[in-house]
């Protein structure tokens, strides 16, 4: 299974990892670890993929899969609700893996400096400009200047074309935003490419994060090694995960 491990200083009580398209039993167009439920495969499948991907990492507790909506929810494990509907997930708890599925939106895992808690977020463009990380911030309880942020495989700026409802967006937010877009085609069809990833920095610094990494992946030109719904359309999910031990 190819999997990666972010590369950031989180303390040792913090694990983490990536799942890649790599190492599963699905056919194509999920060819071949799809971990999404919800995109035309087989159930059987996906359930193989996933209890395959929690064997890969020992995981001794169930994974706990969100209900992703594009929001700004966070779901604080272990939760009690049964209500699986969000876009994040925090945990305070030992062995509870926080997990979310993306196929170009940015995944993103956070951790504090003391290795007291954990969180993982799912940022497409609406749930970023929303607010879903300073929400994510705000579940973890601690101060923001003890978080670590990883950015993990998303759409890169080359290939993220947008249109100018999204621009004006982030723009209303901060007109910091402006140095995400770079305009593409003439100025009449209000087409932009948008770095995800630079908008995403700009809402952690501005809420307090003084330590973010990753961010150097592309899911839709790494065809082989990525999940991607904007080149594919029908296609898998791949999982960003972490967790306390």
């Amino acid at each position: 299974m190819d999997l990666i491990q972010p590369n950031w200083p989180a303390p040792a009580t913090v694990f983490s990892a990536q799942s890649t398209r790599a190492g599963g039993i699905s056919p194509a167009p999920f060819t071949s670890l799809n971990l999404g439920a919800h995109v035309g495969d087989s159930p059987t499948n996906v359930e193989a993929n996933r209890a395959q991907l929690a064997a890969c990492l020992s995981l001794s507790a169930p994974l706990v899969w969100l209900e992703q909506v594009h929001g700004t929810r966070v779901l604080t494990l272990p939760d009690t609700t049964g209500n699986l509907t969000a876009d994040a997930v925090v945990s305070h708890v030992s062995g509870q893996v926080c997990s979310i599925m993306t196929a170009d939106c940015l995944p993103v895992l956070f951790c504090d400096q003391a290795g007291t808690v954990v969180a993982a977020a799912h940022a497409g463009w609406r749930g970023l400009a929303a607010g879903v990380l300073e929400s994510t911030l705000q579940a973890m309880e601690v101060d923001p200047a003890t978080v670590m942020v990883w950015l993990g495989p998303a759409i890169g700026p080359t290939a993220f074309e947008v249109g100018g409802e999204v621009r004006a967006a982030f723009m209303a937010y901060s007109p910091l935003a402006a140095g995400a877009f770079v305009q593409h085609g003439d100025s009449i069809a209000d087409k932009w490419l948008a770095d995800i990833y630079q908008l995403a920095r700009l809402r952690l610094a501005t809420a307090g994060v003084r330590q973010c990494y990753g961010g150097d992946y592309c899911t839709y030109t790494d065809r082989e090694r990525f999940f991607s719904y904007r080149r594919d359309q029908q296609t898998g999910r791949q999982a960003s995960l972490i967790w306390l031990e």
